[in-house]
């Protein structure tokens, strides 16, 4: 612990440590550096945020596919997939019972399905602003064109969730197939950037041959970068890709890692995820206690949230579905936090 008491200390003080350093924080972590780095992150948190937990009603439109991540599990090569694509009727639904639960941000996820043109997503878009022009949209449906996104934005998204997945070359092309690029990964994440998005990316933890040293690739990355919000979770394999049989992540190694990434920006947005909420039943507790803010429960119809398997076991009933948004506010509170009504925007340092 000794040595990692003045890297905690400079953290602390400056938000920035070396790649090496990042390493070392990782590699040489025990028990009393992780409740240190907890304390800071938790102070950091209220600072900025006080108490406040923000929700996102999450929507996922379409497990259709064009591409062939290695880790996941609605990859175009998956035939076991049992595919859907919600229609615009039955988005606007969820958004109509979305805003009556109390929800003012709607993250609209799903696979590089074609269909979803950005004909088809600007005249949805607009609806949902002229229905509820207090709310925030975020979307999360992968690599587009330039001018795509700046199209997306113009007809009124707000926010776009990319997640980079790792910020080594060499690991990112271990886990993709060769016509997914990491310099164009990255230069979506610009793009979004100079158009006027506030930008999330975010990585797995624990996924197939990473090591300490890409994870101090991440840490950096966001540390430059500086992105608006941060979706990281566990590796949770799905057992129809070939990392099927693959060790999973772990709840306590991202729990740290959401610790130093709000001492890096205090103000970050950070989701606990559900993947948490999938390893461990108070997962998502567990993320908040470490510096996390943001939940994402789910407001996609019932009948279609199994099928949108980006690993196993995904929790998609209970006090993860945006019905229960009361049992989830209950949690919340029972650790000293409360689910507000609010688009959660980012906030300045």
């Amino acid at each position: 612990m000794n040595q990692l008491l003045p890297l905690i200390d400079r953290l602390v003080r400056a938000h920035s440590l070396s790649e090496e350093e990042y390493e070392t924080l990782i590699t040489e972590r025990n028990e009393q550096a992780a409740s240190l780095l907890r304390q800071e992150a938790v102070r950091l948190r209220k600072a900025v945020y006080g108490n406040a937990v923000f929700t996102r009603g999450l929507i996922e439109l379409s497990n259709y596919c064009r591409n062939d991540c290695l880790y996941c599990g609605i990859r175009r090569s998956n035939a076991h997939a049992d595919r859907y694509r919600l229609t615009p009727e039955e988005i606007l639904a969820c958004c109509r019972e979305g805003y009556e639960l109390g929800f003012r941000t709607f993250v609209l996820q799903g696979g590089e399905d074609a269909w979803f043109n950005d004909e088809r997503l600007c005249g949805l878009l607009r609806q949902i602003k002229e229905q509820y022009p207090d709310c925030a949209i975020t979307l999360s449906l992968g690599e587009r064109s330039r001018e795509s996104y700046q199209r997306l934005f113009d007809a009124g998204a707000d926010r776009y969730l990319l997640r980079h997945e790792t910020a080594d070359k060499a690991h990112y092309e271990k886990l993709h197939p060769p016509e997914l690029s990491f310099d164009n990964r990255m230069e979506c994440l610009r793009n979004l950037r100079e158009i006027g998005y506030q930008v999330g990316c975010g990585f797995m933890v624990g996924s197939p041959f990473q090591t300490p040293a890409a994870l101090a690739k991440d840490l950096k990355f966001i540390e430059t970068f500086r992105p608006e919000m941060c979706g990281i979770g566990p590796f949770i394999p799905q057992k129809d890709t070939p990392f099927g049989q693959h060790a999973g992540g772990s709840v306590e190694l991202t729990c740290y890692l959401l610790s130093i990434l709000r001492i890096i920006q205090p103000n970050l947005l950070l989701p606990a995820t559900t993947a948490l909420g999938t390893l461990d039943p108070q997962g998502r507790e567990k993320g908040i206690l470490s510096g996390a803010n943001v939940v994402m429960p789910n407001l996609s119809p019932v009948s279609v949230r199994k099928k949108y398997q980006l690993y196993d076991n995904k929790i998609c009933t209970g006090e993860e579905s945006a019905q229960c948004r009361g049992c989830l506010a209950q949690r919340m509170d029972a650790i000293g936090y409360e689910l507000v009504i609010d688009r959660g925007d980012p906030k300045s340092n």
